[in-house]
């Protein structure tokens, strides 16, 4: 599908006015972010830890919650901390089980599901394993929990107390928990429904430390924020309001985090810790952590990220590493299977692919290698180790979850997840009607799809590639959802040099001179101009491109540089 790009205007006198303080690139970054106001620019360029977060208490059903952790602590019960598996779920499994340790309080265990094994959520298996063998009282589950009824009931059945600590969306009937902590609920009137799993679990720590009689030092919560932070930009949650607190702050806590894991893991990654920015969690840290569950045992992360053992953090740094790098062989082989596959048929509205051959853990990185490729809604299926059919699910422009709810009862045995991403099991006998029942569930919804839009902020020229403009969109950092990078048109621009660079060779380097004659590189990271020698960009070729401006810190480089979005043809 094209994508319609659309270049900001310049700003309107009144605002031009309100923002005269500013210089004018920062004042039209600002009004493109619609901040509008000096009161709602200095809120947002200098957020406030103090003034700009929430009293967790807002939360519906908080007091309850803090109520039964409390009584569970004080009268030693047994507490199952129940987990997501991904870069969200894990570090909050992380920062609750530091709380509980800190309190000194150690009659709880950790369990994060094997996606491989046992699938995304609560199962009763395992429930009744736990309160067989483990004797559980209270489970409190981080990043999951809001779609699994039966689970809940079962665990209502056996006597175990439940409070549930989610922020997806809410996917009909609601689990008999004793309490649910997600401000997705009609009636909850926290300021801030966005936030991610471990951010939730975050405000319940809060709230604990704030009703409980602790000997805690005023101020050792904040070091939580380091986890706290990487998982909501991992978790690619909306970077403004709260999370943008939440982000800004834990980076400036990740760059001075004590996490022997995760030193180890910047050393791995070749990330300077002290220099830590949000790409850095978006492309090196979190695929990584991510990459326990997707091919092996998500406990890996967990115990690197919680460990105080140096030894050991090293070895499940490289553990993770591997992993990583064998998760990157799998995706790209299936990727090329999948493409193959498509061309061999016509591309539909909605791609439906799957093999029982592919590994379900990574069904969302091929959804959106291939969603971003073709510009549709993108299904992904492979078979767990139990021969169930299972997947994810990548979109832009429409609602899964509302598709999903609209594809007939019979085809998925679950489903749950965000607008744009999603996760589902298909009953076994559907599997070869899959494609066809979400195309038919397709065509109720295909008149609300939005065109895919990339808003360009500014046209610019290479002059004003330069260190003193990169500061002032430094300001609006960190960059997300919600929050993107500003993004500028450059027409009309010589080449001057190229390269293609990668371990597999499909990185495009370009190089482009200002007024002054100097070098200003621009990198197109997987290109798709490598390998298609019709399109082959040459030296003194002028092409117009969208792009942002960055600092490239690699191997000790300290520069400006450009990285290509997009190269309109």
């Amino acid at each position: 599908m094209e994508k319609k790009i659309t270049l900001g205007k310049d700003l309107p006198e009144k605002i031009k006015e309100e923002f005269k303080i500013y210089p004018e690139l920062l004042g039209q970054l600002l009004f493109y972010r619609d901040i509008k106001t000096q009161v709602e620019a200095d809120k947002f360029l200098n957020p406030s830890y103090e003034k700009d977060t929430h009293d967790p208490f807002l939360i519906k059903g908080m007091g309850l919650a803090v109520e039964m952790v409390l009584k569970a602590v004080d009268s030693g019960q047994k507490i199952l901390i129940y987990s997501d598996y991904d870069a969200d779920g894990i570090p909050g499994a992380v920062i609750l089980n530091d709380f509980f340790k800190k309190i000194g309080f150690e009659n709880f265990i950790v369990h994060i599901p094997n996606r491989l094994k046992e699938g995304y959520g609560l199962k009763i298996k395992i429930i009744e394993r736990l309160r067989e063998e483990e004797k559980i009282d209270l489970i409190i589950t981080v990043d999951s929990g809001i779609t699994d009824v039966k689970a809940i009931k079962k665990a209502k059945d056996l006597g175990i107390d439940v409070i549930i600590t989610d922020h997806h969306l809410i996917n009909g009937e609601l689990p008999p928990a004793n309490v649910i902590l997600d401000s997705k609920q009609e009636d909850d009137n926290y300021p801030d429904d966005m936030l991610c799993g471990t951010g939730v679990i975050f405000k319940l720590i809060l709230a604990l430390i704030e009703k409980g009689n602790f000997n805690l030092k005023k101020g050792w919560e904040k070091w939580l924020l380091d986890l706290v932070g990487l998982a909501t930009v991992a978790d690619m949650v909306p970077l403004r309001n709260e999370n943008r607190v939440l982000a800004h702050y834990g980076l400036m806590v990740l760059r001075k985090s004590r996490r022997l894991g995760l030193q180890k893991l910047f050393r791995k990654a070749w990330v300077k810790q002290h220099q830590l920015v949000e790409e850095d969690i978006s492309f090196m840290i979190a695929p990584r952590i991510n990459a326990a569950s997707r091919v092996s045992d998500p406990r890996i992360a967990f115990d690197l990220l919680s460990t105080q053992d140096e030894v050991k953090a090293g070895l499940l740094a490289d553990e993770l590493d591997k992993l990583n790098n064998k998760r990157k062989t799998l995706v790209a082989t299936a990727v090329r299977k999948a493409n193959k596959k498509i061309k061999e048929r016509e591309v539909k509205d909605v791609i439906v692919i799957g093999d029982p051959e592919w590994n379900v853990g990574l069904s969302g990185l091929i959804a959106s290698s291939l969603q971003g490729e073709y510009g549709r809604p993108c299904f992904v299926w492979g078979t767990d180790e139990n021969g169930k059919y299972c997947g994810s699910c990548r979109a832009e422009n429409i609602d899964l979850v509302e598709l999903m709810n609209l594809v007939e009862k019979d085809v998925f045995e679950h489903t749950g997840g965000h607008k744009m991403a999603g996760g589902f099991g298909v009953n076994t006998e559907q599997i070869h009607f899959l494609e066809e029942k979400i195309l038919n569930a397709y065509e109720e919804i295909k008149d609300r799809v939005v065109e895919t839009e990339i808003f360009v902020d500014k046209k610019i020229d290479l002059d004003q590639i330069n260190w003193e403009n990169y500061k002032l969109i430094e300001k609006l950092a960190p960059f997300g959802m919600g929050n993107s990078k500003p993004l500028f048109l450059f027409e009309e621009v010589e080449i001057f040099g190229e390269k293609v660079f990668g371990k597999t060779a499909n990185h495009l380097e370009l190089v482009f001179k200002n007024s002054k004659n100097e070098k200003i590189k621009a990198i197109d990271f997987f290109s798709a101009y490598v390998n298609d020698k019709k399109s082959l960009l040459k030296i003194g070729q002028r092409i117009n491109f969208l792009a942002n401006i960055e600092k490239n810190n690699f191997n000790g480089a300290n520069e400006l540089r450009l990285r290509i979005a997009e190269i309109i043809k």
